[in-house]
């Protein structure tokens, strides 16, 4: 609204100008004007008359002008009123086409799905082969997950937090194909300090809109603020409390590799190595993780604190963060939680925190998505 009030002033402006110009070039006789006749007397009545003449024609001018001002004025705030009350049309993806390239167990991939599921996208997946990784052969990017999206156009769209915010970006603009709005999510390449390449990406946590399209889904700026930081909380250390509880003992690691390699695409051989190598590996691992981090000895409190954390932000009043309905934050959190469903530590976080009965009304509303999507 604020927009508006600034784009009527500047109209205003134009007009009352464009008024007082007319105005000017009336009541002032022009240099060199001439008055025909001999009879100065004649020519003061003449003056005279033509001074009141234009006085008048001035006073008519600027009451018309006014007047024509007052009604420009009323049709423009009808029209942006009008506008900015047309219900939002959600837009057709019948032509969409997605892809998917992920892990069935990467907490990243995971929460792209929960996104895709809870939105009723169809997509196909292909499950790549952790250790050989021949299904991503085509990209030079060689991470999961991966979208191709196809409106038209084919668009490679890396990192989830970016596939999460272009496809949103893309459902809700009313204008731009998959492809343009990609664009507004450039990569960045950089070295850290051991020389190693990095890749990042800008915005990856703004859903890009129109003024008129983001107060159909954001209500308030808060609310767009507290939504990007609490997705970016999930990438930059919820998601870090996965690996050292899942691997938390050797038992636990066990168990979570006969997980990923009864969910995950492996041959025979590399199933059995990955199951009890890779356990024993990623036991190991847990521990640097967990002083990287600077987690607890006893990793499930830091676990329990993040899960008890959240439900406080979301707080009493409210099914979700997103309000009446899971957010991006909302889903992104789900998402990654999910992938500890049928371990310990799962089981562990739900006897212990308050984030059951969220979990539940998020698993519920996604489910939702996913039959409307049959």
């Amino acid at each position: 609204m604020a927009a508006s009030y600034v784009r009527v002033g500047r109209l205003c402006a134009r007009l009352v100008a464009c008024n007082r110009a007319c105005s000017w070039q009336v009541l002032v006789l022009q240099p060199g004007s001439r008055f025909y006749g001999q009879d100065r007397g004649l020519r003061e009545k003449l003056a005279g008359r033509l001074k009141v003449g234009s006085s008048a024609l001035s006073f008519a001018l600027v009451l018309g002008g006014t007047l024509g001002l007052y009604h420009t004025l009323k049709h423009y705030l009808q029209q942006e009123q009008h506008h900015a009350e047309q219900p939002y049309t959600k837009k057709s993806t019948a032509d969409l086409s997605l892809t998917l390239y992920q892990y069935k167990t990467c907490p990243f991939c995971s929460k792209v799905r929960a996104f895709l599921d809870f939105h009723s996208l169809p997509y196909k997946i292909v499950e790549v082969n952790p250790v050989l990784r021949k299904e991503l052969k085509f990209s030079s990017y060689r991470k999961v997950p991966i979208l191709i999206g196809d409106d038209g156009e084919i668009v490679q769209i890396n990192d989830s937090s970016v596939i999460i915010s272009a496809v949103k970006t893309f459902l809700l603009s009313r204008h731009k194909n998959l492809t343009q709005v990609a664009s507004y999510y450039p990569e960045m390449k950089s070295k850290d300090e051991k020389g190693k390449e990095v890749v990042e990406y800008n915005n990856k946590y703004w859903v890009m809109l129109e003024d008129q399209d983001e107060k159909q889904y954001y209500f308030t700026k808060e609310a767009r603020k507290e939504e990007m930081k609490w997705r970016k909380w999930v990438d930059d250390w919820l998601v870090h409390l996965i690996s050292p509880n899942v691997y938390r003992t050797p038992g636990e690691a066990l168990a979570s590799f006969d997980y990923i390699v009864r969910e995950g695409k492996f041959g025979a051989f590399e199933g059995f190595f990955a199951k009890y190598f890779g356990a024993a590996a990623m036991f190991f691992v847990s521990k640097r993780l967990k002083s990287r981090h600077n987690l607890h000895d006893d990793v499930r409190q830091d676990l329990y604190k993040a899960a008890d954390q959240w439900v406080a932000a979301i707080g009493k009043h409210r099914p979700f963060m997103g309000g009446d309905m899971p957010n991006l934050a909302d889903l992104a959190v789900y998402g990654v939680l999910r992938v500890m469903e049928g371990l310990e530590a799962f089981n562990d976080m739900m006897a212990n925190t308050k984030i059951k009965a969220w979990y539940q009304r998020v698993e519920e509303d996604i489910k939702k998505g996913q039959d409307v999507e049959q």
